[in-house]
């Protein structure tokens, strides 16, 4: 794997050297300011400003060199036209193919201006993260916000590439004129909706999709599922990906999320009877629920070593074991053992094949639609949580076949193996796996010469890139002085102890705010059917229909915060305003000296729930950017740590509320809520003491 640096050098046009971006130079200036700072020598105030300077002389230089390159383009278009006016009163079938191959000439220097653009502004993004990760504080935040709307920034030239649309615009309006139209009388405006065939065309609309990127919601709800990305893709990449990808094999791998998402809490709002009816206290309902989070924590490790080998095989264990786990679920009841039933929810947990659903999307998918996929993923989720309490509520039902039972506890158990047996069947006929000899690295050293040739296809990858061509950002400070980072410093981590290593201590503090969110979630959802029955005598149909709303909120939530919420504020002011929010739902759930009433319940629950919600979007938005590339791949991934670290907070939540059984019933509500009060505090001032530094 190369460096940033040695990649931009290797991928100039060779007469625009002087106009892009001084990334050698500005990475030789952030050591600087850090040792400077060290030492004393300078103060922070002077280091912004002074950086701020360069980064707009830099923006300067490539904004007036692309205004001058679209100067001269539309120039060659103003002759070119005059040349086709000309030939529209005198035809020639030789002086028409001639000009069409001027306009096609005319296209590769705009793709080349394209991926002039394109590349600064994945340096500045790059060189913007590694000022944010040397000094441990959100410069890129005040930066962009400072200059996005500015009457005299540049910064919107280079990320909303200006101008260029009415050169685009120009360039296939005339090349559509110039087509076989078969006596045609109409033009380009007035079927907009018909392609242009021309792969000119094509390779420009594609590289100003990519430019463009995709909306904020889209964006954030992809970093929702902390798929990490990357810039600057080679075409071989995306060449591989394209081999590897299957539309049905997504799908199975959503489908798969969903499903166990489903399984996950379809069991919540009935999980206190059933505990009852085997002679067990109805608080092991915490045990009964987490049972399956426990097992989790060592699935999401090996599901995640296996997927480095196949994703068919993992995906087909999976199935069966969570076949089996709700098979011994629902016989539990007639069995009148608790023990089944705890062995049934640890196979269901054992069966966790997130792990895999995640990398497949990060390996295989494309990435010109990866976003969406990853946007996928957490949506399959979301609708999975709501779905799963909602189904519950469905199956109140009592009959018995052959000394069997199906009732509101096991139906759960039998509709769950129903549907991962379906599930089995579908994935053996329709499953594709993908090439892993593919995985190996294909990034070869280019020449200037090999780049302008390969450009046309290279400017169809969308911007974002796959963790297969991740830059170790955290080797690269390491190695300031060299372009080019040591091989084995850019490899992905062989256990958990190397991962705990690379974890800066601001994104040890994210992976506490994860800690924090999940368990408070936790506690809610897991005690809800208890604490609802105990003070409002509520019925499974109404705690199911209570659960089913608040995961109908995930998607809602996410849709207003990533496409206002995160366009009004900076994202650390939203993760600190989301912890207090995250605190003051859980004060008003403690039960006080007033009686407790349902509007508070449902009022500080929906506040602590949509709160998290939140809080998880924005904290793993977070975690997605400042995560060492080196957690990228590999088994030992910052999806797997992040998985690791909400699971744990769901094993402990659980534990909490069976503990908290061993009081009386009326304390239950109030001990579970003390130690979600200590977590909130605990990370609000962690995040307050990591970003003080700044702010």
């Amino acid at each position: 794997m190369v460096a940033f640096g040695k990649k931009l050098k290797d991928r100039q046009i060779e007469e625009w050297q002087g106009y892009y971006i001084n990334y050698k130079l500005m990475k030789k200036r952030v050591r600087q300011y850090a040792q400077q700072i060290q030492l004393g020598t300078q103060d922070r105030r002077h280091v912004l400003k002074d950086f701020s300077r360069m980064l707009d002389n830099q923006i300067e230089k490539i904004v007036l060199f692309l205004l001058e390159q679209q100067g001269l383009l539309a120039s060659r278009i103003t002759k070119l036209g005059e040349q086709r006016d000309a030939l529209q009163e005198e035809p020639e079938i030789n002086k028409i193919i001639e000009l069409r191959e001027a306009y096609r000439a005319l296209g590769q220097d705009l793709l080349k201006l394209l991926f002039f653009v394109e590349i600064n502004a994945v340096g500045l993004r790059k060189i913007l993260k590694k000022f944010d990760k040397r000094f441990g504080y959100r410069f890129t935040d005040y930066y962009v916000k400072t200059r996005a709307n500015h009457p005299y920034s540049q910064l919107q030239q280079v990320f909303k590439h200006v101008g260029l649309g009415a050169v685009v615009g120009a360039l296939s309006r005339n090349l559509h004129e110039l087509q076989d139209r078969q006596g045609s009388y109409l033009s380009i405006y007035d079927q907009p909706t018909l392609p242009l065939q021309d792969p000119v065309v094509d390779s420009i609309n594609a590289a100003v999709d990519r430019l463009t990127n995709s909306t904020n919601f889209l964006s954030f709800l992809g970093q929702h599922a902390l798929i990490m990305q990357e810039e600057l893709p080679s075409p071989i990449e995306e060449h591989v990906d394209d081999q590897r990808y299957n539309f049905m094999s997504l799908l199975l791998n959503l489908a798969n999320t969903f499903l166990y998402m489903v399984n996950t809490y379809i069991i919540v709002p009935t999980a206190d009877d059933y505990s009852m009816s085997l002679g067990a206290a109805p608080t092991v309902c915490g045990i009964v629920i987490g049972a399956m989070a426990v097992a989790q924590v060592f699935s999401s490790v090996y599901f995640s070593a296996w997927s480095n080998k196949s994703y068919f095989r993992p995906l087909v264990f999976s199935s069966i074991v969570l076949f089996l786990g709700n098979i011994m679920y629902a016989l539990a009841y007639d069995a009148s053992s608790i023990w089944i039933l705890l062995i049934g929810r640890l196979l269901c947990g054992f069966g966790s094949a997130r792990a895999v659903n995640r990398r497949y999307i990060s390996d295989c998918v494309p990435l010109k639609i990866r976003m969406q996929a990853s946007a996928g993923f957490v949506s399959a989720s979301a609708l999975g949580m709501a779905c799963g309490p909602a189904l519950a509520g469905i199956l109140q039902i009592d009959f018995k076949i052959h000394k069997v039972t199906f009732n509101q506890n096991t139906l759960p158990g039998w509709v769950m193996a129903v549907a991962w047996l379906l599930y089995l069947v579908w994935l053996w006929i329709t499953f594709k796996e993908p090439s892993h000899a593919a995985e190996e690295d294909h990034t070869p050293h280019q020449s200037n010469d090999e780049v302008n040739s390969k450009l046309e296809k290279g400017l169809k990858q969308p911007l974002l890139i796959s963790s297969e061509t991740k830059v170790d950002e955290d080797a690269d400070q390491d190695c300031d002085d060299s372009e080019e980072a040591p091989e084995e410093s850019r490899q992905p981590v062989n256990s958990i102890v190397a991962a705990y290593r690379l974890l800066t201590p601001s994104v040890k503090v994210q992976l506490l705010i994860y800690f924090m969110l999940k368990y408070v979630m936790e506690i809610l959802l897991s005690e809800s059917s208890v604490v609802t029955t105990y003070y409002f005598n509520w019925s499974t149909s109404t705690v199911a229909v209570f659960l089913a709303c608040l995961g109908l909120t995930v998607l809602p939530v996410n849709i207003v915060v990533g496409s206002y919420i995160s366009n009004m504020f900076q994202d650390r002011q939203i993760l600190l305003a989301s912890e207090i929010m995250v605190l003051v739902g859980v004060i008003l759930s403690f039960q006080a000296i007033i009686p407790y009433s349902e509007p508070q319940y449902v009022c500080s629950g929906l506040l602590l729930f949509v709160s998290a919600e939140v809080l998880e979007g924005v904290n793993l938005s977070l975690l997605s950017r400042v995560m060492s590339s080196r957690l990228s791949r590999g088994t030992y991934n910052g999806g797997l740590l992040s998985t690791e670290a909400g699971t744990l907070a769901r094993v402990v939540a659980d534990a909490t509320i069976t503990l908290a059984g061993y009081v009386r019933q009326s304390l239950l509500l109030n001990v579970t809520l003390i130690p979600s009060l200590f977590i909130c505090i605990t990370s609000i001032l962690a995040t307050c003491f990591t970003y003080n530094s700044l702010y």
